[in-house]
């Protein structure tokens, strides 16, 4: 009885299954067919649907269409002067609607190419800060010659539909440098950060701030330009700021990631109570504020005695009398050439340029009996004398000498991912010197210094009577030294080497357990001397974080305001009186830039936006 009752179930359920089915028929799709050709119509397939399309004026109909009197009403209403032609006819009209559309993949491809060609040479000419018209007059036909020659006319001739115009380079830089930024601001959202900063006129008289970024991403730092911007009206502490906050609340950037600040010594950017320094102060509590590296440097060794300034006086007034005028200059060349010295011009001193004083002291030094002769020749027997003065040359000499040790201090502090442990070993370094060099010319002894021990031994010189000079200027650069660089460069021995150095006495207990659980791992130990420190610190974060943490908020912030220099210089070649309107802030970020161009996405957007 219950296998009867199941199976009468089973059937009221099929019974009830064939009602809907035939209450809800499946629509039909109709199929094309070739006699619809005498009707003007082809077919093509959208998704998995078959739907006609008129030949004649290429309108592709819905699929409920596909019905012979509905056809023949689009082709008797719309093209009554075609609806007695031959089946022949309509074959020839199919035939070039192929042939067509063949070609219009083709070229689709063909565009895809050139508009990616057109981006990646736009991204060389923003790299190399070249004008935009290099594309068309110099990058095109150079690339028409050679494929030409190395291929063939035909592959030559594809070369001319990238599109390479002044405007069109211009472009596809914008859009390559808003693709940059918008990788850098999603590396940085959430993440720690340092900058650096400076404002500077450029050779057009423009006002313009330019800040870069140091944060951590994956494992090792990096560093990248934040912006360049032009400031509209005075170069204020609170004008600076605004642009600084505007920027990073556009972007969703937090004030509270910033953990380091850098920047010159101006009143603007280091007031402590107005300065760029106490906006920053108020806005990140945290951000620790450092006078560039180089600039102080710079300060520490602009002194000199009133003895040696006279000396670098008289240097500066014999080189602006050469070469103010074109005929002294030539004149000039014609005797260094004639009495066989190695370079043949004198060079400009400027102040404004960290290694000037050191080569053109070093030049003068070298070239000073063709200067002797050539004063003597314009009658300035008075200077001319001053060359032939063995105390007035060993002052010179030791002046190119010392000047040459600073430009090659100056030289360790400059370059990319430098800390303040890198940079305070070259400092102390330079100051033990400086205190051995004072030693040593107690006793007599000039070894450590080139060029006046050479004019020493070559003239039998006793350089008894410059020595208290230079003495003099060595125990000075001392104290300016200890002046302008306060910090005792031990404090960061346990982030140079960890292994080596005591925990400080600043750790807190649990700070302190987890330097010894790290310095007690011999994995690490044998990591460390195969990495950098930054990487170092970063791996060792993710397992000691205290540490960790507290490792790269001494790593993280920047040392000098290096890059910013770099910055101004990429201007200085990109700004010239031609170039003037240029968007400067785009061009430096794509010259300058750490991320690689996604070329592949800025095509398909271009297309995307062409299309619509």
């Amino acid at each position: 009885m219950k296998k009867f009752l199941t199976g009468m179930k089973r059937k009221a359920e099929r019974d009830k299954d064939n009602e809907r089915k035939e209450s809800h028929p499946k629509a039909k799709t109709r199929k094309y067919d070739e006699a619809y050709l005498a009707l003007g119509f082809t077919v093509t397939t959208v998704g998995e649907e078959e739907r006609p399309v008129c030949l004649l004026c290429l309108k592709m109909l819905a699929a409920d269409s596909m019905k012979p009197n509905k056809l023949a009403r689009h082709l008797n209403t719309l093209h009554p002067n075609h609806a007695d032609k031959p089946l022949e006819f309509f074959q020839r009209k199919r035939a070039e609607y192929c042939q067509q559309s063949s070609r219009f993949v083709k070229a689709t491809s063909v565009n895809h190419r050139a508009l990616l060609a057109s981006y990646k040479v736009a991204y060389q000419i923003a790299q190399c800060k070249k004008p935009h018209t290099i594309a068309e007059e110099l990058i095109l036909p150079a690339a028409l010659d050679m494929v030409s020659v190395m291929l063939d006319d035909a592959s030559a001739a594809k070369l001319k539909t990238i599109p390479l115009s002044n405007d069109t380079v211009a472009r596809r830089i914008d859009d390559i440098a808003n693709d940059l930024q918008e990788q850098l601001v999603d590396k940085l959202k959430d993440k720690r950060f340092a900058l650096q900063f400076d404002e500077a006129t450029d050779s057009n008289k423009d006002c313009l701030f330019i800040a870069y970024v140091r944060f951590d991403m994956s494992n090792s730092l990096c560093e990248d330009l934040l912006f360049c911007k032009y400031v509209r009206d005075r170069a204020t502490a609170e004008e600076l700021f605004k642009i600084l906050d505007s920027f990073l609340t556009e972007n969703g950037l937090k004030w509270e990631n910033c953990i380091g600040v850098c920047s010159d010594g101006a009143q603007t950017m280091a007031g402590k109570r107005k300065g760029l320094r106490a906006l920053i102060k108020t806005a990140s509590p945290h951000a620790e504020w450092t006078h560039c590296i180089i600039h102080r440097e710079a300060l520490a060794s602009r002194q000199l005695s009133p003895e040696l300034s006279e000396v670098m006086t008289d240097i500066i007034d014999v080189v602006n009398f050469i070469k103010t005028r074109p005929l002294k200059t030539r004149v000039f060349s014609a005797i260094c050439e004639e009495m066989g010295a190695e370079h043949q011009t004198v060079l400009y001193h400027s102040e404004a340029r960290w290694f000037s004083r050191g080569k053109v002291l070093s030049r003068v030094f070298e070239l000073r009996e063709q200067i002797r002769v050539f004063l003597e020749q314009e009658h300035k027997y008075e200077v001319a004398e001053k060359f032939c003065d063995e105390n007035f040359l060993g002052k010179l000499a030791y002046l190119s000498d010392i000047f040459g040790k600073l430009n090659e201090l100056n030289l360790q502090l400059q370059g990319k991912d430098k800390h303040l442990p890198q940079v305070t070993d070259k400092i102390s370094s330079f100051t033990r010197k400086l205190a051995m060099w004072g030693r040593q010319l107690d006793e007599g002894n000039t070894d450590s210094f080139e060029n006046l021990h050479e004019f020493v031994d070559t003239n039998d010189y006793d350089a008894i009577s410059v020595i208290p000079h230079i003495k003099q200027h060595i125990s000075s650069l001392i104290g300016f030294f200890k002046k302008y660089f306060p910090e005792n460069s031990s404090q960061y021995d346990w982030v140079r080497d960890p292994f080596s150095a005591a925990a400080p006495t600043g750790f807190s207990s649990a700070e302190e357990e987890q330097f010894i659980d790290m310095t007690s791992d011999s994995t690490l130990r044998l990591r460390f001397t195969s990495q950098t420190l930054s990487a170092f610190w970063l791996s060792v974060e993710r397992q000691y974080p205290l540490l960790g943490e507290k490792a790269i908020s001494i790593l993280l912030p920047f040392a000098t305001s290096y890059l910013c220099e770099i910055g101004f210089s990429a201007v200085a070649a990109l700004k010239t009186k031609y170039r003037s309107q240029l968007n400067i802030e785009q061009e430096l970020r794509v010259a300058l830039s750490c991320f690689e161009p996604r070329f592949e996405k800025l095509c398909t957007a271009k297309r995307a936006h062409c299309s619509h």
